[in-house]
């Protein structure tokens, strides 16, 4: 879409829209890569020498974040949740500056006639995640909670299972046509409704099989052993996705957390 655009690095995706008025950036994505941030910010300035106004986290978590100080040297203004900012406060990481506004629900900024929706829709993935939407453009950028054709793998580390039910049908809720995803799928391909409906089922299948083996006490080893997904076993990463899928539902339906 015009002045809407991914910039991809060793697995990871951000998103980045330029206006008459500057660019909004999201996620620098520099975790123990320095050379990513500085590149992102060149591959902006090839598409326009407009400043950046604003940085945009999408969650707490470094893998996506990190790197932030060159876009607040740049002049940018960084924006994420609430809890982000709380959780960044504690870790005080040298790289990862605090947010310099924080938002609790939702929050539109418009630039250069563009608006950008930050909506909160609960907890997912992390307690701190922004869904970020583009009205006109009918564009969401979803990190984490909602991949594209593959399982949530080493994801589920700080998930919560249930809730993510919620938030992923809030998703369904928006009026939206494309999904850029935080990670890309082994095409690069965007994601649909559908893709996002084919996350909630499999989550909701997966929670019902760990439901009957976590009742019947056989958490944590038994259980795990036992988990299988069959129906996503042509999906991307499945068995490295597994455990981690199988661990954090028997958490759930074994012990209750």
């Amino acid at each position: 879409t015009e002045n809407v655009y991914t910039f991809r690095y060793q697995g990871h995706q951000s998103m980045f829209v330029v206006t008459s008025d500057g660019v909004i950036a999201t996620d620098p994505i520099g975790l123990g890569r320095p050379q990513a941030v500085t590149t992102y910010i060149d591959e902006i300035k090839k598409v326009t020498q407009a400043p950046i106004r604003y940085l945009i986290y999408s969650h707490h978590h470094f893998d996506h974040i990190a790197g932030g100080k060159a876009f607040k040297d740049a002049g940018a203004t960084i924006v994420a949740h609430k809890r982000a900012k709380e959780r960044l406060d504690v870790l005080k990481d040298p790289h990862t500056p605090l947010p310099d506004e924080t938002i609790d629900t939702d929050r539109t900024i418009t630039l250069g006639g563009t608006t950008l929706e930050l909506n909160y829709v609960g907890l997912n993935h992390s307690d701190s995640t922004l869904v970020m939407r583009l009205p006109r453009e009918k564009i969401v950028f979803v990190v984490d909670f909602l991949p594209v054709g593959r399982l949530p793998g080493r994801g589920m580390i700080d998930f919560y299972p249930l809730e993510a039910e919620d938030s992923i049908k809030k998703v369904l809720g928006m009026d939206w046509e494309r999904l850029i995803p935080g990670h890309p799928d082994s095409g690069g391909r965007l994601g649909t409704k559908q893709d996002v409906q084919d996350q909630l089922t499999l989550l909701q299948e997966a929670s019902a099989e760990m439901k009957n083996l976590g009742q019947e006490g056989k958490c944590w080893d038994t259980a795990e052993k036992e988990f299988k997904l069959p129906k996503y076993a042509t999906w991307p990463g499945y068995e490295q996705s597994l455990p981690f899928i199988a661990r954090r539902y028997c958490g759930l339906w074994g012990r209750g957390t």
